[in-house]
Parts: C-alpha cells; sequence; structure tokens
C-alpha cells in the first residue's frame, strides 16, 4: 500500500525512444535536470535478436557540449546486453554528478536485426516541492 505521493517530487523524461536498434550509435534527447537534485537513468530493453548494446550516460553544463560520464558520478553502473539472457531486463543507474544536462547514449555492435530498446531520466528530490 502507497502511503506517500510520487508524482510530485519526480519528472519522467524520455531520453530514448522505445525503437529496435541496429548497429550504430544512437544519442538520447537531453534532459535538463534543473530545479532537482538527483536523477536515475532507467534502460528497458525488449526482445533480443543479435549484437552487443551498451548503454552509455554523457552530461553537460551547458546543453551543447557532452561528455561521457565517469563512474565516480554515477550509483551503480550499465552492464552490455549481448545474448537473449538480456532481453526484456531493466537497468537503473543513479547519475550522481552536478551537470545540468544528461542524455544517453546507445552503441550497437554485431547487429543486424539488434534489440528493442529504451531509456528515461527520472528527475528527484526537487528543490520546490
Amino acid at each position: 500500500m502507497a502511503l506517500r505521493d510520487l508524482v510530485s517530487t519526480m519528472a519522467a523524461k524520455l531520453s530514448l525512444s522505445p525503437a529496435a536498434r541496429v548497429t550504430g550509435t544512437s544519442t538520447g534527447t537531453a534532459v535538463d535536470l534543473r530545479g532537482y537534485d538527483a536523477a536515475v537513468v532507467v534502460v528497458t530493453f525488449g526482445a533480443y535478436t543479435d549484437g552487443t548494446h551498451t548503454p552509455s550516460l554523457q552530461h553537460s553544463t551547458d546543453g551543447s557540449t557532452y561528455t561521457t560520464v565517469t563512474a565516480t558520478d554515477l550509483n551503480g553502473s550499465f552492464a552490455a546486453v549481448s545474448s537473449a539472457g538480456g532481453a526484456n531486463s531493466v537497468q537503473s543507474v543513479g547519475y550522481i554528478g552536478s551537470a545540468r544536462y544528461v542524455r544517453v547514449v546507445m552503441t550497437v555492435t554485431g547487429a543486424t536485426t539488434g534489440a528493442l530498446s529504451s531509456a528515461s531520466v527520472i528527475a528527484g528530490m526537487p528543490r520546490l516541492a
């Protein structure tokens, strides 16, 4: 039984739309964390056929120059999906960096049919609730 209202203290934003991803790099839409003091990245995988699918996170202070987030700014880590064992799974990784903008990047190698995936950023702990 839920005792507290969560929707008033978070904002869910889509970075990578659900799609079948094949060999290449998909760069998600930037998410502005202004007004929030916490964020978690949620990467969802659906059906898997082939390839290695590696999610990562980039951040930026100005919304135009992005760098890959290092392990010191993450709470947890992303795992590459390279077999059917990673199908229909969810990965949640906390962002503890100080940049205002984040975006998810999915790098896929060796895929002809690929795998279904999407990524969202959930901002939480608003400064004004």
